[in-house]
């Protein structure tokens, strides 16, 4: 293989597919048995018994065989120590011991730490069954070492004799993943590359593009045996794991925080639907310039911006929209396939303006100047999507004035567009007319602060309609107060649906399906 698939080219074919393994973490034989079952029914392929997590092995023998045999997934025994990050805490050869018992009973796999693997193989040379697979692991909760150490770490444990290579490492930032995925995916052996962590969740999303053997996934979300570990059925049923190849195209948000978001939901059913070839990931990222540096092939193809990166963002553009260079941030970057040039653009704007003026055209009698013309339209938040709405609203003829918790900030981008500065605090006593529009672009009130609002309930009264970008919650606090008040209300859904047309058709040349785009974020 000559191409990481982070770095430029692209991945080489993979021999097998990637399987799902789920730990059992249970404290009993008859739940672990229950969880077995449940796996089994989400579309698991292997299940790893982890025996550290059982109360009371009292008959080894008996209670051993009674998991395997009650199992029809394959079987992979676990007897983490303590010093491994497990639960077991007693005699060193006597855990060996049960691992050894755990292959003669028919296990499919055992998984046996790097420290002690020469030990243990050698004791099984001449007793091991022609189809079972020792995995040999190293477990690194500080972080994730250099490509060229973590190449060093595959060689030994390929030395011990192992079947399978286990490395799981921790992520302190996105990229981190990048040097996981050029060991799984140059590696000449079985290898299963995991970097723990939210922050590490692609490693085991794309497993099946880098050539990993495979991932853990749970029953349910608070079941997790190692940290960012996602579930069955988000594998399944949110990334369509079954469907990734080495060829599938990457795509994904970016921000931070990011876990809340929509989007993957929205784009993975729209990438299905049509027959697209791309899966569309969260990438909680810190430092957005050297993310693209480091995601740098044409596998990865084009990115949606959220919080806080979509100005910075537009600075690591080889090429800006007029559109966007004009607000000065960007919520979409495409990765041309041919050169690997990195283009941006603003979407936001389209989809608020659109909403807003759709919902005070219902008592607009079907004009067609923009019901924002004229109108005094207030928007609070100066970043990405605070520019994106000043620039929308003057463009569409209304006199914008920029709230933001720092005045300086306000003051620049009122500069800018041609606006009237405030500081946030001063809207609370702001009103000098009636029917204003007010535009929310902060993240102020989103999942988990939801009893949160950048404006008091006592000042909503003057505004004809209440526009709040967050959408999760759907109705925000400040929504609710707004509609007691007698606004009207638009939630931060119709621009994030309005936003993504335009994103779909960007991504994979398809027209968008509108129908699809709203079902599939109302049914959420």
């Amino acid at each position: 293989m000559d191409s990481v698939g982070v770095g430029g080219g692209s991945v080489e074919m993979k021999r097998d597919r990637t399987l799902i393994c789920t730990p059992i973490t249970a404290a009993t034989v008859d739940d672990m048995l229950i969880d077995i079952g449940r796996a089994e029914s989400l579309g698991a392929d292997v299940v790893e018994i982890r025996l550290d997590y059982l109360k009371g092995l009292d008959d080894l023998r008996k209670e051993i065989g009674v998991l395997i045999e009650g199992s029809t997934l394959l079987t992979l025994i676990t007897y983490r120590p303590k010093w491994e990050g497990g639960l077991y805490d007693g005699d060193e050869e006597h855990r060996l011991e049960v691992l050894r018992l755990a292959m003669e009973l028919g296990a499919d796999y055992v998984d046996v730490e790097y420290q002690v693997a020469h030990e243990f193989i050698g004791s099984i040379l001449d007793k091991k069954p022609e189809k079972f697979k020792v995995i040999v692991s190293s477990h690194n909760y500080q972080s994730t070492p250099s490509v060229e150490e973590l190449g060093e770490l595959v060689a030994k444990i390929q030395s011990t004799g192992a079947d399978i290579v286990k490395i799981a490492t921790t992520a302190l930032d996105v990229t981190d993943v990048a040097r996981m995925f050029h060991v799984t995916v140059h590696s000449e052996v079985p290898v299963i590359g995991l970097v723990m962590g939210e922050r590490g969740l692609i490693s085991r999303i794309l497993g099946p593009k880098f050539g990993g053997y495979l991932t853990f996934a749970t029953v349910d979300s608070g079941s997790i045996s190692a940290p960012g570990q996602p579930t069955i059925k988000d594998l399944l049923q949110l990334y369509n794991f079954k469907s990734i190849s080495p060829l599938t195209k990457v795509f994904g948000i970016i921000g931070n925080p990011v876990g809340h978001s929509k989007s993957p939901i929205l784009y993975n059913v729209a990438f299905k639907s049509s027959g697209f070839d791309g899966v569309y990931v969260p990438f909680l990222v810190d430092d957005v310039a050297n993310f693209l540096q480091t995601y740098s092939s044409t596998d990865f193809a084009g990115f949606s911006c959220t919080i806080p990166h979509k100005e910075a963002a537009l600075r690591c553009c080889d090429e800006v929209n007029p559109v966007a260079k004009s607000i000065g941030a960007v919520n979409c970057i495409i990765r041309d396939q041919n050169d690997g040039k990195l283009f941006g653009y603003n979407t936001d704007y389209v989809g608020a303006i659109t909403s807003i003026e759709n919902a005070l055209r219902g008592t607009n009698d079907g004009s067609s100047i923009s019901p924002l013309a004229g109108k005094l339209f207030v928007v609070i938040g100066a970043g990405g999507a605070g520019k994106a709405l000043a620039y929308g609203a003057k463009e569409k003829g209304a006199r914008v004035v920029i709230a933001n918790r720092t005045y300086d900030r306000a003051k620049e981008l009122a500069s800018i567009v041609g606006a009237q500065p405030l500081s946030i605090v001063e809207l609370e006593s702001f009103h000098p007319e009636d029917g204003m529009i007010l535009a929310n672009t902060t993240s102020i009130g989103m999942q988990p602060k939801v009893d949160e609002t950048p404006v008091p309930k006592h000042a909503l009264g003057h505004y004809k309609l209440v526009f709040d970008a967050v959408y999760t919650p759907k109705i925000t606090r400040l929504l609710h107060e707004a509609g007691e008040s007698g606004a009207t209300v638009v939630s931060g859904l119709e621009m994030f649906i309005g936003q993504a047309y335009e994103q779909f058709e960007r991504f994979t040349g398809l027209p968008a399906s509108k129908e699809l785009f709203r079902k599939t974020v109302e049914n959420q």
